[in-house]
């Protein structure tokens, strides 16, 4: 196991995460770190924890809700806000306080801001179940969505390339 693994395992059990949530979160650690390896000055610590956290808020709601309840959850449990803010703004590639607002969630800037944060929910975005998908998948399978939620999922991508290539 690597470093933090067995503390965010237990937290993900302790939250209510299923075998499958936590087979997720395992599945995005593993793309996440493979990106920080290709990054300069990061903190590779940090985008472990976050990405085995970032779906804790899957223990009590499979809703966009659970962003919100997990970054609540880990508060709640001490853990640093660099942690708490990957959690919070992983949905997607983000959403603004006013997407927030007209999805009933509280009306905070949701867009990932750290590189941390934007490897995370980039990883997010290019696993489904515990399996990598590409970009062009994701896309696909996103056709419900608003054009701009579209499109930002591909300029978090693009950034993530540009800055330091997140396709294997």
């Amino acid at each position: 196991m690597r470093e933090g693994d067995s503390r965010c395992d237990r937290m993900l059990r302790e939250a209510g995460c299923s075998p499958k949530v936590i087979a997720h979160c395992h599945a995005v650690r593993d793309l996440a770190s493979s990106f920080v390896d290709r990054y300069g000055v990061i903190d590779s610590g940090l985008v472990t924890r976050g990405a085995l956290l970032h779906d804790i808020g899957r223990g009590t709601t499979h809703s966009l809700h659970h962003a919100v309840r997990g970054a609540a959850y880990c508060r709640d449990h001490g853990l640093p806000e660099d942690v708490v803010r990957i959690v919070e703004r992983h949905i997607g590639a983000g959403l603004s306080a006013d997407e927030c607002s007209l999805l009933r969630l509280p009306p905070v800037d949701c867009m990932p801001q750290t590189l941390e944060e934007k490897i995370v929910a980039n990883a997010d975005n290019l696993v489904k179940g515990s399996h990598e998908i590409s970009l062009y998948n994701r896309l696909e399978s996103s056709l419900s969505l608003d054009r701009t939620i579209r499109h930002r999922i591909y300029r978090l991508w693009l950034f993530c390339e540009q800055v330091g290539g997140c396709s294997r």
